[in-house]
Order: C-alpha cells, then sequence, then structure tokens
C-alpha cells in the first residue's frame, strides 16, 4: 500500500504539469513550482528507494526463514521500518531543498528536461555550487548505496537458498515470489544511479531525460 501511494505520489508530483505545458504548448515554470518539484520529488522517490530495500528484506525473511516470518515481520516492525523510511526521506527532502534555495540563478534559466531535477538545476546555478555537489553525492551514495546494499544481500542469501531447493518446480515458485520486485528494483537503480552518478561527466540532456523517465514513469506504472 506504502509503495503503490508513494508511485501515485512520484507521477502527481511531475506528469500534471507536464501535460498542462503540452496542452498549452507553454514551458514556463515558476521558481516556487521548480523548487516545489525538487523537493516533492526528492521525497517520493527517496522514500521509494527505502520502501524497496524493506520489501527486498521481507522476501529474505519470507524465503530464507518461513517458520519465523511471521515472528520476525510482525506489525511492530513494519511500521517502524516504513517510519524510519519516511523520516529519511524527509530530512534528505528538505535538506537538499534549502540548499537549493540559498543558489543563485539567472533571471530567466533554459531546463532541458521535462521537469526540475535535482542535480540538473545545480548545474544551472551562477553561484558556487560545490557544497551542494558535494551534498547531493555524499547523500546519494548513503541514501542509495545503502539501500541497495541490503537488496544486493537479501537476494544474494535468497539465490544461495533456491539453489539449496533439489526441485525445478520448488525453484521456480521461489523466484517467480521475487520475479516482479526484482525486475522494479533493478530498472529503479540503474536509471536513478545512472542520471545522478554520472552528471560530473559529460552527457547528453536527452539520454538524462530518457533514464528519468524510467525511474519517474515506467516504474511506478509497474
Amino acid at each position: 500500500v506504502n509503495l503503490s501511494f508513494l508511485d501515485i505520489c512520484v507521477i502527481s508530483t511531475i506528469i500534471p504539469k507536464m501535460l498542462v505545458n503540452i496542452q498549452t504548448q507553454s514551458k514556463v515554470i515558476t521558481y516556487t513550482e521548480c523548487i516545489s518539484q525538487i523537493c516533492f520529488s526528492t521525497l517520493f522517490a527517496g522514500c521509494d528507494d527505502f520502501l524497496l530495500a524493506v520489501m527486498a528484506y521481507d522476501r529474505f525473511v519470507a524465503i530464507c526463514h518461513p517458520l519465523h516470518y511471521t515472528v520476525i515481520m510482525n506489525p511492530h516492525l513494519c511500521g517502524l521500518l516504513v517510519l524510519m523510511s519516511w523520516i529519511m526521506s524527509v530530512l534528505n527532502s528538505l535538506l537538499q531543498s534549502l540548499m537549493v534555495l540559498w543558489l543563485s540563478f539567472c533571471s530567466e534559466v533554459e531546463i532541458p528536461h521535462f521537469f526540475c531535477e535535482l542535480h540538473q538545476m545545480i548545474q544551472f546555478a551562477c553561484s558556487d555550487t560545490f557544497i551542494n555537489d558535494t551534498v547531493l553525492y555524499v547523500s546519494t551514495v548513503l541514501l542509495a548505496g545503502g539501500p541497495l546494499a541490503g537488496i544486493l544481500y537479501s537476494y544474494s542469501k535468497i539465490i544461495s537458498s533456491i539453489y539449496r531447493i533439489s526441485s525445478a518446480q520448488g525453484k521456480y515458485k521461489v523466484f517467480s515470489t521475487c520475479a516482479s520486485h526484482l525486475s522494479v528494483v533493478s530498472l529503479f537503480y540503474c536509471t536513478v544511479l545512472g542520471v545522478y552518478l554520472s552528471s560530473a561527466a559529460t552527457q547528453g540532456s536527452h539520454s538524462s531525460a530518457v533514464a528519468s523517465v524510467m525511474y519517474t514513469v515506467v516504474t511506478p506504472m509497474l
């Protein structure tokens, strides 16, 4: 339920403005609207990231410790994990948004994108962006790398458990419970990390926009 809610929020933050621009043939977005997009898209995408890691842990417990599943994944722990995901995402979103507010921009900026994405807005600033870049990359490594490490660990244990299953039907049944989650995780992380971690290198705006479509539209749709 939480993941579905977040996916709706991610789409609602970005797509309506894009559709209005297409309908009115106007590509103008105000400074306030842009900051709002940065704040909410960072919040919801970050929380989405944490929840995918929580779901991977849930699959790990269900497959590797099925007899203890109801004890380990009790309602109290589930609620705590979701609450921590929201708290971490809110704090990161507030930090990134406030640091963008400290930057100076020209009166008119042309954004080669379909929404105001954080790392591109930092690149367009007229003032020094060293602190913003540092905070962005550190937070990306910690807040994306941490959950990713948890996901990789969970699936390494799941794969190890699958290999120990003797029957092919049993292996297929176990793998099928993880296939949809694993595909969404792969799509989400590959595109997000591709956009943010390669932004320091020379990269065309078109490829960045395509990658952003994948994790802001395609992944939530799936």
